[in-house]
Parts: structure tokens; C-alpha cells; sequence
């Protein structure tokens, strides 16, 4: 579905579905609240709302970790619009009284109490919920929702296997079509499996609801369509030939992981999925389309080429490009290096010294020499006579290397150095250069002809992968954007070779602009990117999910000094405050992208009532870590109360209402101490 012409400006809010307080929600909000809540963005000149993805992550709170690409979370199910909801009135009050006055949602606990009254109200209607089933209208929904098969026979399983990776069952770790749909058919598993369909069909029903709701009231509504599938997935265990499940998915190093990140998700096998033109894909796009006007494409860059590491790597450190032309025995030959360089270049080599002076720190001479015994026996074989060592051959992986169960400084010394070459031979006869290849002890060494012609050599694959990942790149959204009347938004953050924005341009797809993170960052003070130079097709914000609210950024994080006179308003307060939050949000709502798009934290913050003590507390997510804390925000107040707020109401349909010039970021505005904002000219 969609709302939106083809260059319709919009402002809008990102919020997560489960951070909505209803008045019937049962302590995290669900599908039926997105009307309510659109209800509000239609009082305050709102006209697109950005969610999270919205599909069933089982007990993983991340909705980047989904068990399925096709069905959705139990969680967001509101129990009282159930048709079988009649004789529980009491027991769903009771959950809505325990959970409801929580500041962010336990999301376990939740989900399990969620789960546990579902299958009570599955029980006691069960007769009628299979007389639906069997040529009703329950029936009906199966024949046009088929993934539902795989879903139900999977999560069946799943739950009897103590809700382990389906890598660790006991039985069907393996499974063709046809073995699916023997089980699916089994009699005595019919009621477990009718379970999972009944509550799809539920939540389906409320979504998409909601969702046409939306629609009628011409308010945008965009999904976030994760590029990737976690492991432990329905989809990754019936068709497991779609993936190549021994690389997993991640990001080279930067800045703020400089080890990359190892996100545990197999790569795609496109060859394969070519083969049947990309249907699973297709049939992604069509269930999506049920709900949204617009999608986000998370990590449009894998498209391109994904950030691919061995599944038995902890770190992302020895990744590479996939695709890469590979530099060969021939090309390394030709560049003058025999068989002993190219093992000098390729294979990390161990100085008897470093082992030595990695243990000493804190152990007696006795218990260090004991230690590096450990290391050489277990780890390292001795180049000839040479105080030089290689791995053993049955060292492959970080993981290996922490097996050992060697000193815990030893394994630290050992893995830091197992990433110390120039070139991983990912296959045998195919090289690629390490992300940190030019600091390597290999590399260092070479001369400086050596060093020249090495460069020239990779600078010239580089050039030829990038022309095979514009291809793919283009090749693969083609088929995205010809398969969908949706609106697509990608997600282009990151290390962003140059024929990204050239595809994305020419299929008409919105680029993201994080404005903090929008700068020329090869120029000298690294300055800001002008709003005025915003490309009309692009989605522009302010924060997102992964990163701090603008609040704590400008509290925590920002050069002050630096944004204030990008701005154009040198006077901004050191402290966050309304005011500021005013100025700062209208420069980017003037920004020429075609949406402007607030994280709901970031609007909150224009009324003084809305403001916690610490602003980390308001973060959707930290990225590297893993606690009960990430992905159950929850607005500080209800729906309701929001809408009764009168400052945060006028603050944010000014915001949505004005438009001023684009290029107003370089004109002066003065800041008056109570943290309103006036314009010299006493003009808006």
C-alpha cells in the first residue's frame, strides 16, 4: 500500500511499535496503537512514521535478529481485540496492571507472560479455531499466506528443542521441502502447528488494520526490511541453499569498532537464488507490501558486496569483500615474490621474543617460562632454526586459538597477532588484503618498489571489484524496486565505495543522511556537509536507532563550537534544552531531502515535561553490547498525555509547518537565555 507521490515531502517520526503506551496496550505497545498514535501525528502536521522490523525474534529482543523474514512478533498481538478474548477480560487486565508502569518493557518476562495466556485462550477455543481451519476463513488466510507452513513446523520444533538454534536439535536439523510438509500434515501435530498459524493470522489482522487506517488518514507508513537473516531462522533452516553458511556477515573496521563487527548472519548465496529469479525475495517484498507504503533497505551497501568473515571468527578483523577479484599466486609472481615471500606476506609469523614479553607481566620467571612452553607446544611450529613461528596448521580461526586454553594473555597476544599479515588466502590461490594490511609486520618490511608496486597492483582490483559490485548492486535493487510499489529508503551508512549513490540515484532510491554523520571527512576539520547541498532524494535525520538521541549527543559528544557556527547560531547552549532542540531540528527539517525524519526522543525534547535525568536512558540501542536494556524503550508517557501537552504539540506543528530556505543554516540566529530562539530580524 501507499500513500505518497512520487516527490511528496514529508516530515516524519521514527518510532518502534513496542515504545507506544495505549490505553489498552499490556505493557509495550502494539499494532492497534500505531492508529492511535497516527491520530497524534495527524495533530502535530506529521505525515510518515518510520518502525523498526516488526518480525517474530522469538526470546532475542533485537528485531534485527528475526527467526523468520514472513512472520510477525507475538509481542506487538493485542489480546483483548481477540475474537476468543471474551473469558479472559480479567487475566489480560491483570497483565495490563503488571507490566504497564514499567519505564522500558521487560521484554522476556513479557513475551513469555504474552505467550503463556495465548496458548490458555488457544485451549479453551480450539474446536472452533480448527473448524476455521478446515474450510473457514482460517483456512482461507493459510492458502495465501504458504511461509506460514514452514513457520509453524519450525517454531513447533523449536519450542520442543528448549528454543536452541535449530543447529542443536535432536532431530530435522536437515530438511528438504517435502519433509516439511510431511510434518506439517502429521495429525497429532496438527493442534501445535495450527497454534503458530492462528496467532499469525491474528496479528496480521491487526496490522494490517492498522496499517489501511494510516493509509485513509494519507500518513506514510515505513517497515525496515533487515538485508540479513539470523542463522537460527525459519528461513535459513528450509532453505538453507539461499545462504552461504559458512561466512558471516559484518562491517571492516572503523572508528568506533576497530576490530569490525562479526554479526553471526550467513551471507547470501545469490547464484543460487538466482535461479528462481529471486523469489524468496519477491515474496519478502509482497508480505511487506500488505502493511507499507515506504521500506527502508537496512545495509543497502551488502547488496553491493558484504563485509564477510569466517563463521569460526569472533572478530570481523580478517574479513573481506565478497565479491573481490582476487589477487592470485600469478599476480603476487609476477610483482617479484617467490613462494618463501608470499608465505612472509600471507601467514603471520611469530617473533620467539614477543611470545616471551607477552606472559611476563605479572607472572615470576618460573611460571613464565611454563606459559610460553604452553604457547610453542600447542600453537606454534619453529621456522628451521630461525627465531621465527608459524601457526600450527590446525590453527584456522580466533576461535581455535581461544580453545587452546592457553594463559588469557598468552590468548590475547595470539589472537591480536593472528591478524597481523598482509594478505588472508581466503581459498587456496585467492588473496585479498587485510583491512589493517599496511601495519602488519609483513608489509612494514617490504621496500619501498615493493610497497609501489603492491599498491598498484590492489588499487587496480580494487577498480575492477567495484565495477563487478556496481553490477550486482544494480542487478539485485532492480529486482527489489521492480517487485514493489513501495516507496525504497536505503540505508547507506558506512565505508560507501562510489557506485553506490550512482545506482541508488539512477533507481530513484533514497539515500540516508545522518546529519553528525554527514561531513567531508577527507578534508581537513572534517566540516559538515551544507544542508543546501542534501540531495532532494535522500532521508534525512538527525539520530537513529543505534546511535545516542540528539540530546546526548550534543551533551556528550558533539563539538559544540563546530556545530553551532555550522549552523549559524554560535550562541547555542552548552546544555540541551528546548530552544535548542527547536533550532537545531527546523535547520534539518529545512534540509532539501525528501523526508525529514525525527527519532520521537528527539521531538519529546522540545517540551521541557518530557525531559529524564539522564539522556543515555532514552537510547533505543548501544550497539556491542547485549543486556536487557537494548530495544525496549517506551515513551515516558502515554499516547494520550502527549497529545494533552500543548508546548510539545505546537513546538513540533511548528517544526512540520514551517519551510524555510534550505541554505538557512548559514544565517545568523540569536539565542535568548531561556532558550527560545529569534531570528535577528525578528523573522521565522
Amino acid at each position: 500500500m501507499s500513500v505518497a507521490q512520487p516527490k511528496e515531502r514529508r516530515i516524519g517520526v521514527a518510532v518502534p511499535v513496542g515504545a507506544l503506551r495505549g490505553e489498552k496496550s499490556i505493557g509495550v505497545g502494539e499494532f492497534p496503537d500505531l492508529t492511535v498514535f497516527a491520530g497524534l501525528c495527524k495533530k502535530l502536521g506529521i505525515s510518515l512514521i518510520q518502525l523498526l522490523p516488526v518480525n517474530d525474534t522469538g526470546y532475542e529482543s533485537s528485531p534485527y535478529s528475526a527467526l523468520t523474514a514472513f512472520a510477525l512478533h507475538p509481542l506487538y498481538l493485542r489480546l483483548g481485540d481477540l475474537d476468543e478474548a471474551a473469558s479472559f477480560a480479567e487475566k489480560i487486565a491483570d497483565l495490563g496492571k503488571k507490566f504497564g508502569n514499567e519505564v522500558r518493557f521487560p521484554y522476556q518476562a513479557l513475551l513469555r507472560a504474552k505467550m503463556d495466556l495465548l496458548r490458555e485462550m488457544y485451549a479453551s477455543n480450539e474446536k472452533n479455531i480448527a473448524d476455521k481451519a478446515k474450510g473457514g476463513s482460517l483456512a482461507e488466510w493459510i492458502g495465501k499466506n504458504p511461509w506460514v507452513k514452514e513457520y509453524a513446523v519450525y517454531r513447533r520444533l523449536k519450542e520442543a528443542n528448549g528454543e536452541q538454534s535449530w543447529k542443536d536439535w535432536t532431530s530435522h536439523r536437515r530438511v528438504s521441502t517435502a519433509d516439511i510438509e510431511t510434518l506439517w500434515n502429521e495429525v497429532s501435530l496438527q493442534s501445535e502447528h495450527l497454534f503458530w498459524v492462528w496467532v499469525q493470522e491474528a496479528l496480521d489482522t491487526q496490522f494490517h488494520k492498522a496499517a489501511s487506517t494510516l493509509e485513509d488518514m494519507g500518513i506514510l507508513l515505513e517497515g525496515d526490511l533487515p538485508i540479513l537473516m539470523n542463522e537460527d531462522s525459519c528461513d535459513v533452516w528450509a532453505h538453507p541453499e539461499y545462504f552461504n553458511l559458512g561466512l558471516s556477515a559484518g562491517a571492516p573496521p572503523d572508528m568506533y569498532s576497530p576490530a569490525g563487527q562479526n554479526w553471526g548472519f550467513p551471507t547470501y548465496n545469490w547464484q543460487v537464488q538466482a535461479q528462481d529469479e529471486y523469489g524468496w525475495w519477491k515474496n519478502r517484498l509482497k508480505a511487506a507490501e500488505r502493511y507499507y507504503g515506504a521500506y527502508r533497505i537496512d545495509h543497502v551497501l551488502g547488496f553491493f558486496r558484504i563485509w564477510a568473515s569466517r563463521r569460526e571468527d569472533a572478530s570481523a578483523i580478517l574479513g573481506r569483500y565478497d565479491p573481490y577479484l582476487p589477487v592470485t599466486p600469478k599476480d603476487l609472481k609476477d610483482l617479484g615474490f617467490d613462494e618463501g615471500r608470499v608465505r612472509w606476506i600471507s601467514r603471520p609469523h611469530v617473533p620467539t621474543g614477543e611470545v616471551w614479553d607477552s606472559l611476563r607481566n605479572g607472572l615470576d620467571a618460573g611460571a613464565v617460562a611454563a606459559e610460553v612452553e604452553q604457547v610453542f607446544t600447542k600453537a606454534l611450529d619453529r621456522i628451521g632454526h630461525e627465531e621465527l613461528w608459524l601457526f600450527k596448521d590446525t590453527i584456522q580461526s580466533e576461535k581455535d586459538i581461544e580453545a587452546l586454553g592457553l594463559h588469557p594473555a598468552a590468548i590475547a597476544y595470539l589472537q591480536a597477532v593472528w591478524g597481523n599479515r598482509l594478505f588472508l588466502e581466503y581459498e587456496k590461490g585467492k588473496y585479498s588484503p587485510v583491512w589493517y594490511y599496511r601495519n602488519s609486520r609483513a608489509y612494514t618490511s617490504l621496500a619501498e618498489e615493493e610497497r609501489n608496486a603492491l599498491e598498484g597492483l590492489l588499487e587496480k582490483h580494487r577498480q575492477d571489484s567495484e565495477k563487478k559490485w556496481e553490477a550486482e548492486g544494480k542487478k539485485l535493487l532492480k529486482v527489489l524496486t521492480a517487485s514493489s510499489s513501495m516507496i525504497p529508503c536505503a540505508e547507506d551508512l558506512g565505508a560507501v565505495p562510489d557506485c553506490v549513490p550512482r545506482v541508488l540515484t539512477s533507481l530513484k532510491i533514497l539515500g540516508l543522511r545522518v546529519v553528525r554523520w554527514f561531513r567531508a571527512w577527507d578534508k581537513e576539520g572534517q566540516p559538515y556537509i551544507p544542508f543546501d547541498a542534501y540531495p532532494e532524494l535522500s532521508v534525512c535525520t538527525p539520530a537513529v536507532h543505534d546511535s545516542s538521541t540528539l540530546r546526548e549527543w550534543w551533551d556528550r559528544e558533539a563539538e559544540q563550537s563546530v556545530f553551532s557556527g555550522f549552523i549559524g547560531v554560535p550562541s547555542l547552549p552548552r546544555v540541551y534544552n528546548p530552544g535548542t532542540a527547536k533550532l537545531i531540528l527546523q535547520k534539518i527539517a529545512a534540509a532539501p531531502s525528501r523526508y525529514r525524519v525525527f527519532q520521537i526522543q528527539d521531538l519529546l525534547h522540545l517540551s521541557p515535561k518530557w525531559y529524564v535525568p539522564d539522556p543515555a536512558a532514552e537510547r533505543i540501542n548501544v550497539p556491542g553490547t547485549a543486556n536487557d536494556f537494548n530495544w525496549t524503550y517506551r515513551l515516558p508517557g502515554a499516547i494520550a498525555d502527549l497529545a494533552r501537552d500543548e508546548e510539545f504539540v505546537r513546538a513540533v506543528k511548528e517544526l512540520a509547518g514551517s519551510t524555510p530556505d534550505a541554505g538557512a543554516s548559514a544565517k545568523k540566529t540569536a539565542v535568548k537565555t531561556d532558550g527560545t530562539s529569534k531570528n535577528k530580524k525578528g523573522k521565522k
